[in-house]
């Protein structure tokens, strides 16, 4: 799998499996399991989760997954605003650890920019690393001025920085995904499929006919085609997560990157950091 370099020089894969939704139905629990696991198999090896997604469902979920087969895996977690202070990081850490079953965190994000100084912040995360209970440390839904704010108090030490990304939301790439490119930094690209948004639209439909894909594998790989994007789309069935791997290994065309750009135009002038 092709990789992505992080702001120290260590790399890692380019494709993820993203789990937010997932661990909230009993129900459903042996297909996300088994998704999970299946994904590892085909060299998904970076899984993203968050301590909000099911009030730490999720992080169980993925847990359960990796039990046995820790080594080689780049975990991905992520922390509340309000659990951002020189007391709460810890504590959220631990929490995160616990329900992971895991001794470290490769990578801990800020989930979205709150109240808590940036600078405290970056010292409960240096802390953590120093501690070895995070590897790296990063952030999330930080537009351009936030990370100058982060950099600003210190925060030269942020490895990657979680953003939606689609093509149908490529409002990054006016000056958040310069500036990122600048510093080195890897973008994750959260929700790169969005089936209400791209679902249908008949160039997807058309490229993915001539290709014998689906429609939401070539929306994916074009996420993948910027070498410094990393893609988490949620796999909760082993269909999709057969469908997503294989997408890592479809190429699109200049022609088709085109036909995409006529109907996905990229952004001419600055917006507002979307989120979801």
């Amino acid at each position: 799998m092709r990789k992505a370099k992080l702001t120290n020089g260590e790399t890692v894969p380019v494709l993820g499996m993203g789990t937010w939704r997932m661990g909230e139905r009993a129900g459903q629990r042996a297909d996300e399991l088994a998704a999970l696991r299946l994904g590892l198999d085909l060299g998904v090896t970076l899984i993203d989760t968050a301590e909000m997604y099911g009030d730490g469902g999720s992080e169980e979920l993925v847990g359960e997954a990796i039990r046995g087969r820790r080594d080689g895996l780049f975990l991905v977690t992520k922390f509340y605003p309000h659990n951002a202070s020189r007391t709460g990081v810890p504590a959220a850490c631990t929490r995160s650890l616990k329900r992971l079953g895991t001794d470290r965190i490769d990578l801990y994000l800020l989930h979205w920019p709150g109240s808590v100084p940036l600078d405290e912040t970056v010292e409960a995360l240096e802390r953590l690393r120093e501690a070895g209970r995070i590897r790296h440390w990063g952030v999330s839904n930080f537009d351009t001025d936030d990370m100058e704010d982060l950099m600003a108090a210190g925060g030269e030490g942020c490895a990657a920085n979680q953003v939606l990304y689609n093509l149908g939301r490529r409002g990054i790439e006016y000056d958040l995904m310069p500036w990122a490119e600048e510093q080195g930094m890897p973008l994750m690209a959260y929700t790169p499929l969005e089936p209400g948004r791209l679902a249908g639209k008949p160039a997807l439909a058309r490229i993915a006919a001539e290709r014998g894909v689906a429609p939401l594998q070539v929306a994916l790989a074009w996420v993948l085609r910027r070498p410094q994007v990393i893609a988490i789309p949620k796999a909760s069935t082993p269909e999709h997560v057969r469908q997503n791997r294989a997408a890592h290994d479809l190429v699109l065309t200049e022609p088709e990157l085109a036909m995409l750009d006529a109907v996905f135009p990229p952004p001419t002038r600055k917006r507002s950091l979307e989120m979801l």
